[in-house]
């Protein structure tokens, strides 16, 4: 499920408690590498980790929610299970990489 969070952080809060596992995608309108690699990281949770939810927020719009975050990169990739943070990926990304820490907490989790 892609879903896109509102302008608060009490909405960000809720969504961690509703969703076992989910990921948030925090990136720039301006921001080309977040535009190629958001299809990526989609495309990647619905084909191989069908249960964890996908959220994006764009930060120029959700000051409050990057804050809280101290995200100050785009793009920055949070994983949270069980309400928990368990991965954060900022600026550099490598999918083979990122796929491989997946693996291992949705295996620990739903395994």
């Amino acid at each position: 499920m892609v879903l896109e969070s509102g302008n608060d952080f009490k909405e960000f809060s809720e969504l961690i408690k509703n969703f076992n596992a989910i990921c948030f995608y925090l990136s720039k309108n301006d921001c080309n590498v977040c535009k190629s690699l958001k299809p990526k990281i989609i495309e990647m949770i619905e084909s191989d980790f069908p249960t964890i939810n996908f959220c994006y927020i764009n930060i120029e719009e959700t000051k409050e929610i990057s804050g809280q975050l101290s995200v100050f990169s785009v793009p920055t990739i949070i994983f949270y299970f069980d309400g928990k943070e368990t991965i954060r990926i900022s600026r550099n990304v490598n999918l083979l990489e990122l796929k491989s820490q997946i693996e291992r907490f949705y295996n620990l989790f739903f395994n």
